[in-house]
């Protein structure tokens, strides 16, 4: 699946739960996607133009320099298409693991402030899906979508509950290296 399709699949899923603007699709996508996805409004515009070109989604003007955009049942089913190809899977670049992996070079006290960031942002994560969870259970208008959001949210969570348990042995592991100053000199 190129990049090109996965923007769509997140544009095309985004407006099967609800026709919204783009403003309000980049702002879901962000909020409640964010957590395992992002798409920049560089791509979302070019992705709802093209979409609307080939009828997948039809725009409905609300005034001067509003529209909403919904999904058309040629879009449904152009979505199903897409969910049904094997997800395209990236290798993650994560600039953390990148510094410890070469931590010698910066030295335990900045390692471990590297992980003590990582871990509250974790823990920032947690509370932030903590509130996508009980705003996706309290939406009755999402009582059919919800256990299979609520999956992502999970996964959300078990990710950001891992982080902080690696976190806090990383920590335990940097506080007994001894013999190492900043810099990686011994």
């Amino acid at each position: 699946m190129t990049r090109s399709d996965q923007t769509q699949t997140a544009v095309l899923g985004a407006l099967s739960i609800r026709p919204m603007t783009g403003y309000a699709l980049r702002e879901e996508i962000v909020s409640t996607l964010g957590h395992f996805w992002s798409e920049s409004f560089g791509q979302i515009y070019p992705a709802l133009a093209r979409l609307e070109r080939e009828d997948l989604v039809g725009r409905r003007d609300e005034g001067a320099r509003t529209s909403r955009f919904a999904i058309t049942p040629a879009g449904v089913t152009r979505l199903r298409e897409l969910l049904a190809e094997p997800p395209q899977l990236v290798k993650p670049r994560n600039g953390v693991l990148l510094r410890l992996f070469f931590g010698r070079q910066l030295g335990p006290d900045r390692c471990r402030e590297l992980v003590r960031e990582r871990r509250e942002a974790a823990l920032h994560q947690l509370t932030d899906l903590a509130r996508a969870r009980a705003e996706v259970e309290a939406d009755a208008s999402l009582a059919d979508q919800a256990p299979y959001i609520l999956l992502t949210v999970s996964a959300g969570e078990h990710g950001a509950r891992a982080t902080i348990a690696w976190a806090d042995e990383a920590l335990a592991t940097l506080d007994g290296l001894t013999g190492f100053t900043d810099g990686g000199t011994a």
